[in-house]
Formats: C-alpha cells, structure tokens, sequence
C-alpha cells in the first residue's frame, strides 16, 4: 500500500510541474526556402528539433549576404552560408566558425544549350558567358576553362544578374557560369529544354562543400548547436529513406512549393546532402583554401581549425 501510494504521489506530482520549454534557436538561411534546405524543414515538421528541446525558426533573408554578418554581430545563432565564402568572411575578419554541412558537395556548374555551339570547354574560346556574382564564380570559371587550355581572358563575361536561365534560352550568352546543377537543370528540362553542364570539380577545381552552417566563435560550447545538428543529420536520414514522403511533408509545410518543378529539383538534391552534418573533412578545407588563395580571393590561408569545428555531439 505504501509503495502505491509513494507512486501515486510521484505521480501527481509529475503532472503538476510544468515540461521544460524549449530553446528558442534562430536559423538564417542564404536564401528564400528551397530544396536546399529540405533537412531543416523536415526537422522542424517531424518534430526532430523538437525531440532536441529546441524551438527552431528558419528566417530568410532580404539580403542574401547578410546572415553571416548578422550572426558574426550576434543577431541569430545559425547561418546558412557557403564554403567558398567563409574563407572571404575570415578574411575580413568576422568572427565565424564552420560548424556543419548542409550541403555536402559542389551545385555550381557551366551551362551550356545541349544544341548550342559548346560541345566541349574549349570551344568556349571567343565566347560569351554570363554570370551573377564576381569573385568566386570566376575563380571557378577561369579554372575549368585553363583545364581546356583557354583562358578566361578568351571570353567575354556578362553579368546577367540571376537571370541566368533566361540570359542562356534568349542566346544573350553562349553560357553561364553560377547555374545549380539541381535547381536551372531540371527548370530547363521541364520547360523542353536540353542542357549540358560541365562540373567543377571534374575539371580543376577542389571539391568543396556548397551549403554550410556557421555560427559566432565565441558560442561553441553552446548545446543548443551539437542538438541542432543532431536533428538535421536525423532529418536527412529520414529523408534519404523515405524521399517521396519527405517531399509530401516539405510541401505540406509551403503550400507555394508544392509543384512539379519542386518535386524534380527536390528529388535531385536528396542525394547531396552530408549524411553527417557535423563532420568536417579538414583536407577538403585546407585545400579549397590553397585554392582560393592561389586565385587571389584570399591573401594568406588561415589554418582550417581556426574556422571550422567538429562538435561533440553528446
């Protein structure tokens, strides 16, 4: 009698002390929600961050290259950014660490119309590829076309702004340089459209992660991190386990999404994605960054463990 009782008691006790609320953690994204950030919306509707003790809100930007600084200044806890960039970010001097991958392997590419005039890099030479961003997008241009034995003075680039899919259909350029292998690939395909993509990291260009999470350096030892990336890595097993159901629920989470070229651009970026966020390939980092200095994007190399971590994640 007594020991039910003492359960009884243990009990109502139990339901009368309020659950732990959740940890609010801030996300900010690189850009407006896409299948690149599948992970983090399954996370969030599976409940994975939840099951973490934390309360997760994906933020996108108005200004794509904002969230770094804006984590750097203290304003968020996670940014989604890109590995090229971190390298510039150290360089200037914003205190930012690499904690994880979202996206574990290149999406640039060269594009190029499969009936056009490109059938291989050097027929490149004489011309015109159009681009949106300077700096690192021609650091990779002007490499693939010296693996062709053409250099990047033999063609002439025009910003195209984002419009780069258009800027290809209308001939305003014989290519580009910037277009996502999962995102104008199966937009052109859909649209009738047959395209050839050439690869950096297939011709002289160290393979490097796209999508990376990064956080202040002066936050490590926050908890809240090591959970968040368990949740993703959760998430993306999910996922990779159950695509056609994983897409049912990211749609389900943004209506706006739900349509066939999401479906295809979806289905071709699940196998991209690090299947352990958390790890960090040193050798990859250090080398993209010999890379980017032998480019002149960076003046000195700064050594990897200064710039990207692999948590605990206990």
């Amino acid at each position: 009698m007594f020991r039910l009782a003492a359960a009884a008691l243990l009990s109502a006790l139990i339901s009368v002390v309020p659950a732990r609320a959740a940890e609010p953690l801030t996300v900010l994204l690189d850009w407006y929600v896409n299948p690149d950030h599948a992970p983090l919306v399954i996370a969030k509707e599976k409940g994975y961050f939840a099951d973490e003790g934390l309360d997760v809100e994906l933020v996108a930007p108005s200004d794509p290259s904002a969230p770094p600084r804006l984590i750097a200044a203290g304003d968020g806890d996670v940014a989604v950014t890109y590995q090229p960039s971190l390298y510039q970010q150290v360089a200037e001097g914003l205190p930012l660490v690499r904690i994880g991958t979202l996206v574990a392997t290149p999406l640039n590419t060269l594009l190029v119309l499969a009936d056009g005039p490109v059938k291989e890099l050097s027929d490149l030479k004489g011309k015109t590829v159009g681009y949106a961003v300077a700096g690192v997008e021609d650091a990779l241009l002007g490499t693939m076309l010296a693996s062709a034995g053409v250099s990047i003075d033999d063609v002439e680039l025009i910003n195209v702004n984002f419009a780069l899919s258009p800027a290809l259909l209308s001939k305003k350029v014989d290519a580009v340089i910037g277009a996502y292998r999962n995102i104008e690939l199966p937009q052109l395909r859909l649209q009738g459209v047959d395209a050839r993509a050439f690869y950096p990291e297939e011709h002289g260009v160290p393979t490097y992660d796209e999508l990376i999470f990064v956080a202040k350096n002066d936050r490590l030892d926050d908890p809240r991190l090591a959970a968040f990336l368990r949740a993703v890595e959760r998430a993306v097993m999910w996922q990779t386990n159950h695509p056609e159901e994983a897409f049912e629920v990211y749609a389900s989470a943004h209506p706006d999404l739900n349509d066939e070229f999401n479906r295809e651009a979806f289905a071709a970026t699940l196998r991209r994605f690090a299947l352990r966020p958390a790890a960090l390939d040193h050798g990859r980092y250090q080398q993209f960054g010999a890379f980017m200095k032998e480019r002149g994007l960076i003046e000195e190399t700064v050594p990897v463990n200064q710039f990207a971590v692999e948590l605990d994640p206990h």
